[in-house]
C-alpha cells in the first residue's frame, strides 16, 4: 500500500496494542485493537478488545446470570473456549499481561465475583476466541503494513472506551501521522 509506508519502530511484546492498518482486508481485524498476552518464538496470541458479539455473557454462560454485559470476540481462533482479561488484584492465578492488567486466574473467584454482584464491567472483559500468530507469522504481517505496534496502553482505553470509538482512539492517543489515520476513512472511494 503504497499511501501507507511507515517502518514500525516499536516491537511486538506481551503488553503492546496492535492497530490494525486502516485498510487492512481481513473482516476478523477491520479496524481493531489487540492486547498482545503473549509474543514468543513459538508465537503470539492476544485479544481483540473492540469487537463485540451480538451476545451478551450471560447468554453464553450459565454461571455468569448476574453478568448481562457485552462479550467480544477475541479473534479467529478457537471460538468455543472463554477467556477474560481484567484488573482485579483480588482473582488469583492470572498472568500478569502489563501492570495491574490480567489474563485468566481463578475462574470460581469470577464467578463468586458475579454471583455477588461484585464483577464490574470496567474491571473485566470475557473474549470468545482469541488472536493466535505462529512462528514468525506476525513479524511477517508487521512487515507488510498490517499492524501498528503502539506501547501507549491505557486502563481506560483497554475497559471503559466504547468499541465503536476505540480504535480510532488508540491511533488518536499516539499522535502524530498516527491522529491522521485515525481519520481514514473506511471506504476511500467514498471520500
Amino acid at each position: 500500500m503504497d499511501f501507507f509506508h511507515y517502518k514500525n519502530k516499536l516491537k511486538p511484546e506481551k503488553g503492546r496494542l496492535l492497530i490494525s492498518e486502516p485498510f487492512l482486508p481481513d473482516p476478523n481485524f477491520e479496524r481493531t485493537v489487540v492486547l498482545l498476552c503473549d509474543h514468543n518464538d513459538e508465537g503470539s496470541f492476544g485479544f481483540v478488545l473492540n469487537k463485540p458479539a451480538i451476545v451478551k455473557v450471560n447468554e453464553v454462560m450459565d454461571e455468569l446470570k448476574n453478568f448481562k454485559h457485552p462479550i467480544y470476540i477475541g479473534g479467529p481462533v478457537q471460538q468455543d473456549t472463554l477467556h477474560f482479561i481484567h484488573r482485579n488484584r483480588e482473582i488469583e492465578g492470572g498472568t500478569e499481561v502489563l501492570k495491574d492488567i490480567y489474563w485468566g486466574g481463578n475462574f470460581e473467584h469470577v464467578l463468586f465475583l458475579s454471583d455477588t454482584q461484585q464483577l464490574s464491567l470496567h474491571h473485566i472483559k470475557f473474549f470468545l476466541g482469541y488472536s493466535g500468530w505462529g512462528p514468525g507469522q506476525l513479524e511477517e504481517e508487521l512487515a507488510e503494513n498490517s499492524w501498528i505496534v503502539c506501547d501507549f496502553v491505557t486502563e481506560e482505553l483497554m475497559f471503559e472506551t466504547e468499541p465503536t470509538g476505540m480504535w480510532k482512539k488508540a491511533l488518536g492517543n499516539m499522535g502524530g501521522r498516527f491522529s491522521v489515520y485515525a481519520n481514514y476513512p473506511v471506504d476511500p472511494n467514498l471520500n
